[in-house]
């Protein structure tokens, strides 16, 4: 059965503070409601908010766009009404449900957001938290005990915690499908995004020489985050500039772009190398010639999100402190809109979070 009290605060509240989303569309259908505070079933645990980072994935189930055919809908199909959206939570558990120790209660943890397809540590996220059930745009949220994982005395502030899971998840997966090692030179397109800045930290902890694609006005804070050369993808033609100061060629390439790049690009890759994509800023839609992969035994990978075992790196990533998320702002719960929209703008570097007990 749940514990009765929130060792934060006293006895736990009926209701509690939520940004509640009531259909797709424009950041007016977000609102801010006071709603029952979740229970947690069998299995369970309740957490307490500490901190919960926007993704892209927010703003496109909000507008029901994922890029596919058909009406609108979220990551996976349809959704249902309201929602609590927001994947990426840091927290501490304040109670627990039937089947569960107590073991947990008191612990600050952070939230793997995925339900998986299996029990396998190589399994694949089928559902995630904030997209097909309530995630972390409010005071708590309800999660199965086993993706709720202790990080102890980690030096990571709750807003740093809460920047990993998706972001860093996401590029974890990629920099791991590309095989990225020490020694190796590695292309990073989108880097003053989230995952592409989180891939620039990542594979620079590997031991990798990370050539970074970005934006005028971004290239300081991405060179900061690790990288060792970076491009200015308004500059001119971004695959020769990196030709330029990869002469030799790259062993992988972390992609959040696509479109024309990723076919020009292609050449870019030495013998064996791999194209990791996770996304299509710039187009969805390529035209390749197959030969170009054969002929040099090049791999294409897609790559969403991450696995169990991948997860478990994360954690321990985020225990010892090994890479420090950059957090570009932080925002109250009513200001949940506004911080979406900021999100889609693009201004920023770094990750943009909410902080639900923050007045």
């Amino acid at each position: 059965m749940a514990t009765p009290d929130d060792p934060l605060s006293g006895p736990l509240p009926d209701t509690m503070r939520a940004v509640v989303l009531t259909a797709h569309g424009g950041p007016e259908v977000l609102e801010v409601r006071d709603v029952p505070r979740p229970v947690p079933g069998p299995g369970e645990v309740l957490v307490r908010v500490g901190a919960a980072a926007l993704n892209n994935t927010d703003v496109w189930t909000r507008e029901g766009d994922y890029g596919r055919p058909g009406p609108p809908a979220g990551w996976r199909g349809p959704i249902a009404f309201p929602r609590i959206q927001g994947g990426d939570v840091a927290g501490t558990v304040v109670a627990h449900g039937e089947g569960v120790g107590p073991e947990l209660v008191g612990s600050r943890v952070l939230l793997d957001p995925a339900v998986y397809d299996s029990e396998r540590p190589d399994a694949l996220p089928v559902d995630i938290l904030g997209s097909e059930r309530d995630g972390g745009y409010a005071e708590y949220v309800v999660v199965p005990a086993v993706r709720a994982h202790a990080v102890g005395d980690s030096p990571l502030t709750d807003a740093e915690l809460a920047s990993l899971p998706i972001a860093y998840g996401t590029a974890l997966g990629m920099v791991e499908r590309g095989g990225v090692a020490a020694g190796h030179t590695v292309v990073v397109t989108g880097a003053s995004g989230g995952v592409g800045l989180a891939a620039v930290q990542l594979a620079t902890y590997r031991g990798a020489s990370v050539v970074a694609v970005s934006s005028t006005g971004k290239i300081d804070a991405v060179r900061s985050a690790g990288a060792d050369h970076v491009v200015d993808r308004r500059a001119g033609d971004v695959v020769e500039a990196v030709r330029a100061v990869a002469p030799h060629g790259v062993d992988a390439v972390i992609d959040v772009v696509a479109g024309p790049t990723l076919v020009a690009g292609l050449d870019l890759l030495r013998d064996g190398g791999r194209w990791v994509v996770a996304g299509a800023l710039d187009g969805h839609t390529v035209p390749l010639d197959v030969r170009s992969l054969y002929l040099r035994n090049l791999v294409l990978v897609g790559s969403t999100m991450h696995t169990p075992a991948l997860f478990e790196q994360l954690v321990e990533i985020a225990r010892a402190g090994a890479v420090r998320p950059v957090v570009a702002a932080t925002y109250a719960l009513a200001e949940a809109a506004r911080a979406q929209v900021e999100l889609a703008e693009r201004r920023h570097v770094g990750k943009l979070v909410l902080e639900p007990h923050q007045r």
